[in-house]
């Protein structure tokens, strides 16, 4: 390998490597600090010096360049696993794709000037254009796609398909793009050959860009679903919250209605120095008195209604509940997001309790303030199954911690269940 070869591949690798790591962090909005950037493009150079001296396999080469990408957004700038993998194989796959086009290009002009001095410059300026492309492909593509973690869950729809068109793209380059003997470059049937994998290289490139704006539009499909079940969850919440006041109205009328009848019949009782009778009446006035009051005060009149039905529905079931909950004075939370987190996690909690055999149900609730943050806690008996996968209410809950630049956790200890949620109020 000559001097030219080294450099050409040494530059080539330093820009394309620099792309890669920017367009990974564009597309995840993840910030890279520049001792990633030297670390990476030092590892890339050295294995392409190792690999060239050894004779190993493009395939393997790629491979290992694969791997270092994913690392690097894995284990230092904390992305999720699929979303990592899928942006490496994203920056790769381009990477090949342009070095495709351009390799077929080279293959049909540069025969031409074998042995001339100009054949220096006509590669590299190949390799300045194959960067251009490289970039322009990335910034398109940057700007119509982001991955963070709200479309974990469907990232798979995306990865498939792009791992696929790479593995082809790979085997094209391996087997089309071999040593041709001098005397047939200048061949129409050579010619054809390059045209036709040109070609086949942009189709690529559609395809790439056609899957892309397919899956967002799947994503945003399953987003539409998942709001319209959020609308009709809230919707119920609604309801129930209309007719339980419109129960309490009525049951607050009738007693206001009967007060006067209820102190003829105390004043005399009294007047008959029946004292005890008097108290066995105010007794249940008392007991009336306070089923006409919600059984939670959160400062929330809507939260407090829906609690009261939920705790309600888990007492009928012999579940029992602890609350320790003060919702914030501002109006930063809104009384339809808390609907969702409220309803979704109680509902969950009671339906895990029900699953229960011989064991005591329970139902934890805390809620406080912690500087800017409120943080909400559920903790409920559980079966000591495995969690199933995230279900509709759960990732409705995320969706609206997320609303707020908060987040959700969950975990399961045993036979207890755990649901963490973090919003930002401030």
């Amino acid at each position: 390998m000559d001097y030219f070869t080294i450099f050409l591949n040494l530059f080539t690798l330093t820009v394309l490597g620099m792309m890669h790591l920017i367009f990974i962090s564009r597309i995840t909005g993840k910030t890279l600090k520049y001792r990633y950037f030297a670390a990476y493009l030092f590892l890339l150079n050295f294995m392409e010096l190792f690999f060239s001296a050894f004779s190993v396999p493009t395939i393997l080469a790629i491979s290992a360049e694969l791997l270092m990408l994913y690392a690097i957004h894995r284990f230092f700038v904390k992305n999720h696993p699929m979303i990592s993998l899928t942006a490496s194989v994203l920056a790769l796959y381009i990477n090949q794709l342009s070095f495709g086009i351009m390799n077929a290009i080279e293959m049909i002009i540069l025969p031409y000037f074998v042995g001339k001095n100009l054949l220096y410059l006509l590669l590299f300026l190949s390799v300045i254009i194959n960067c251009i492309l490289c970039f322009c492909c990335y910034s398109l593509l940057a700007k119509n796609l982001f991955l963070n973690e709200e479309y974990a869950p469907y990232i798979e729809l995306l990865l498939f398909p792009v791992l696929f068109f790479f593995i082809i793209e790979l085997y094209i380059l391996q087997t089309a793009y071999s040593i041709v003997p001098i005397h047939i470059l200048n061949s129409l049937t050579h010619t054809g050959k390059q045209l036709l994998l040109l070609i086949m290289q942009f189709l690529g490139l559609a395809a790439l860009f056609c899957t892309q704006y397919a899956w967002q539009r799947t994503c945003r499909s399953f987003q539409t679903q998942a709001a319209l079940a959020s609308l009709t969850q809230a919707a119920q919440a609604q309801k129930t919250y209309i007719a339980e006041a419109q129960m309490r109205d009525e049951q607050t009328r009738a007693f206001r209605h009967d007060i006067r009848n209820h102190l003829s019949v105390l004043h005399g009782l009294l007047n008959t120095e029946n004292l005890e009778a008097a108290q066995n009446y105010l007794q249940k006035l008392e007991n009336i008195s306070s089923s006409l009051s919600f059984p939670c005060h959160t400062g929330n009149p809507t939260i407090d209604i829906l609690l009261g039905e939920k705790l309600g529905r888990a007492k009928n079931y012999g579940i029992s509940t602890d609350i320790s909950l003060l919702l914030p004075s501002n109006d930063r939370i809104d009384d339809f997001d808390l609907c969702i987190i409220f309803s979704n996690a109680l509902d969950n909690a009671i339906n895990a309790c029900l699953s229960l055999n011989g064991e005591q149900p329970f139902i934890h609730i805390l809620g406080e303030q912690q500087g800017d943050f409120y943080r909400l806690e559920f903790t409920n008996t559980c079966s000591a199954d495995p969690l199933p996968p995230m279900g509709i209410g759960l990732k409705n809950i995320q969706a609206a911690a997320l609303k707020y630049h908060g987040a959700m956790q969950i975990e399961k200890k045993e036979q207890y269940f755990c649901l963490h949620v973090l919003l930002n109020i401030c």
